[in-house]
């Protein structure tokens, strides 16, 4: 059976997403809140304002009504930002058939209640399969053709396993997981050391710095994932080690861009202003904060950013905190 798919979201990574799914000739509709999208999308096949001038199906739709995208949808993906989705979900549950999968593209926490999206899903959609598409995916090089992979994360492995052809593409390569709180969370936590990662940048330490960065940083992201009901194995994969090192390192990082920024004397108030897409990690790291502290997990380089970020803090004086900090066996943290 032919599935429709409806992606909502016309930011980089929906847009990329729902035009993989379009090149494979997957009925496929894109919803956006704004028309200039939508039209430019519809008529010249790109999306400029996220992707530069990459070319999109020609197969691809967009629509600005969103009961027109969801009613007829055998599968819905998300691609709205973390804080907007519980939001767009609210609007989604008046149009959504029953048992319809959802999943979500978003690598947030919820502010306030400190949900991830699945739980949203499943606390406003009962009865729908929630999912987690992630992994270390940087829209314009996999809108270039570059090869790549994600995970699709679902607690039903025999739904995952209905659902991963559909996803795969070419040299877009999906694996699955049935780890839904492990997945998520690791999209969710690299965003944070990937500031860290940037502020060295930015201060202008070397290589050796950024990768003391990502690995003291993927021991705390193992911690709390772990505390949090993650599996071990699922933080030293493509949605843990993999999704870590790309946005600790990539040019194309939102959240590395942020920490450079930082390191380079900026204020995080220019800094968002300039930038039209969101950088998770600045939003997640104080319901992160809280989540750690509530279990009694050591994250001593995310609360140095969480100080930069929503303290005031000084990027030098974070970094000679962390210098300060004892250092013991590899696996004690600090």
């Amino acid at each position: 059976m032919e599935l429709r798919v409806s992606v909502l979201g016309g930011g980089s990574w929906g847009t990329t997403v729902a035009s993989l799914l379009a090149r494979k000739k997957t009925p496929t509709l894109l919803w956006a809140r704004s028309p200039q999208t939508v039209d430019e999308i519809n008529h010249e096949r790109t999306n400029r304002r996220y992707l530069n001038d990459a070319r999109l199906s020609s197969r691809l739709e967009a629509t600005v009504d969103l009961e027109r995208a969801v009613r007829d949808a055998d599968v819905i993906v998300i691609g709205t930002p973390a804080q907007s989705f519980r939001e767009t979900l609210v609007a989604v549950k008046a149009y959504i058939r029953p048992w319809v999968p959802v999943i979500s593209l978003a690598k947030g926490l919820e502010i306030g209640s400190y949900k991830r999206m699945t739980q949203i899903i499943m606390e406003l959609l009962p009865g729908h399969p929630a999912g987690v598409l992630t992994g270390p995916n940087l829209a314009r090089e996999i809108m270039a053709g570059q090869a790549a992979a994600s995970v699709l994360a679902m607690d039903d492995e025999t739904i995952v396993m209905t659902l991963k052809p559909l996803l795969s593409s070419g040299l877009f390569r999906v694996y699955t997981n049935t780890d839904v709180v492990g997945c998520e969370l690791g999209g969710v936590l690299k965003n944070i050391i990937a500031i860290a990662a940037g502020i060295g940048d930015g201060l202008g330490a070397g290589d050796n710095t950024r990768a003391g960065v990502i690995t003291r940083g993927l021991a705390e992201i193992t911690r709390l994932g772990i505390a949090l009901g993650g599996r071990p194995e699922t933080f030293a994969g493509l949605d843990g080690l993999g999704d870590l090192v790309a946005t600790c390192t990539s040019t194309q990082s939102r959240n590395r861009y942020v920490g450079e920024q930082l390191g380079r004397g900026r204020d995080l108030a220019d800094i968002s202003r300039e930038m039209h897409v969101v950088a998770e990690g600045v939003k997640s790291v104080a319901a992160v904060m809280a989540l750690a502290d509530a279990h009694g997990i050591e994250m001593p380089i995310a609360r140095e950013v969480y100080r930069i970020v929503h303290e005031g803090g000084s990027t030098r004086q974070a970094f000679r905190g962390l210098l300060r900090t004892e250092s013991g066996a590899e696996s004690d943290p600090g």
